[in-house]
């Protein structure tokens, strides 16, 4: 090799590419730090803060396994949390039920696979659980799968699957269907269908405003209230709401939440909306903010005990359950079961 070649070979890199180069290097640790959990900033609301009557929260008998990216629905008076991933941040079929009145767990037959990032809800007595991923954490695959379980039995079975494939969507029960939303494929997506369960069947219906997923969704005042979600880990926070009303076949524009996240939940109780918890890049949420339908606002409530994200919620007699989840950005999951009584 020539004199000038070998020189060639050992000369610095300039100094913009030594710059590139250890941007790239600090990116990869930081968002490695934020996947582990070993990351994160704990932001309580930013709405106005009631502190006349701010609600409280209960701590209650924590999960059999610790788990997250749940999929949580109330049936027949009992709580159950539905796969997601373990504490070794591998999906799991795992189905655990909660009874109130007793404080205790049951374990029940997991899911046909193993699966996280899926919905349910319940029709008439009768829970579903709807899409999410299946496969391993870095090779998730969006699934088109619709379980059916059978209390009597105890068991699943399988239904007339979704359209389109994703995960990170959100179900909400309205007028006896079922309403899938959002939740992403190969991309996010703004897909609306609608399960009537009669003829196990699925349509189209009219899709969200904006493509996103880790939303959530509540129905409430006979309306479908699609509630903040992102594009993804590291891209937009939305802080959107956008209400489907089925009179209208339509979606329109409500008031946003006070700060943008995905992986949050939401439930109703009364005439209120709230919404609990959430993640964004490296900030872990504890907020727990109210809609007020009078003021058309939302109002900051007693912050969660645990932050949490991959979360689901469930209503059973005046109080507000939220099971599971993970304390911090990423893997972090949690056996951890608080209620919040308003």
């Amino acid at each position: 090799m020539a004199w000038r070649e070998r020189v060639a070979l050992t000369r610095p890199r300039p100094p913009r590419a030594r710059r590139r180069l250890r941007l790239r290097v600090a990116l990869a640790v930081l968002f490695t730090l934020v996947l582990t959990g070993c990351l994160a900033r704990t932001t309580d609301s930013v709405a106005p803060i009631d502190v006349q009557s701010p609600g409280k929260w209960v701590v209650l008998a924590p999960m059999p396994s610790a788990r997250q990216e749940v999929a949580v629905a109330e049936l027949n008076g009992r709580i159950f949390v539905i796969g997601g991933f373990g504490s070794d941040s591998e999906p799991v079929g795992s189905v655990e039920v909660y009874d109130p009145v007793s404080n205790t767990w049951d374990t029940l037959t997991p899911l046909p696979a193993p699966t996280h990032h899926a919905a349910a809800g319940v029709i008439d007595g009768r829970l579903f659980v709807v899409g999410g991923y299946g496969g391993g954490r870095a090779s998730g695959t969006p699934l088109r799968t619709v379980y059916e379980y059978n209390e009597a039995r105890s068991s699943w079975a399988t239904r007339a699957p979704l359209k389109e494939a994703r995960g990170a969507l959100a179900v909400v029960t309205l007028g006896g269907r079922l309403h899938a939303i959002g939740g992403s494929g190969d991309s996010v997506t703004a897909a609306h269908e609608v399960y009537e369960p009669l003829p196990d069947r699925w349509t189209d219906g009219p899709p969200m405003p904006t493509a996103r997923d880790h939303l959530a969704a509540v129905a409430f005042q006979g309306k479908l209230w699609a509630i903040g979600g992102r594009t993804s880990f590291m891209g937009t926070q939305y802080p959107n709401v956008e209400i489907y009303d089925p009179a209208a076949n339509s979606w329109s524009t409500g008031t946003p939440i006070p700060m943008g996240r995905g992986g949050l939940t939401a439930a109703t109780l009364g005439d209120r909306v709230y919404v609990f918890g959430g993640e964004a890049l490296m900030r872990i949420f504890s907020a727990n903010d109210m809609y007020e339908v009078a003021g058309d606002r939302w109002i900051g409530k007693e912050p969660m005990r645990t932050p949490r994200h991959g979360i689901g919620a469930a209503v059973v007699n005046n109080r507000i359950y939220v099971p599971g989840g993970a304390t911090q950005p990423g893997y972090a999951s949690t056996a951890v079961n608080e209620a919040y009584e308003p």
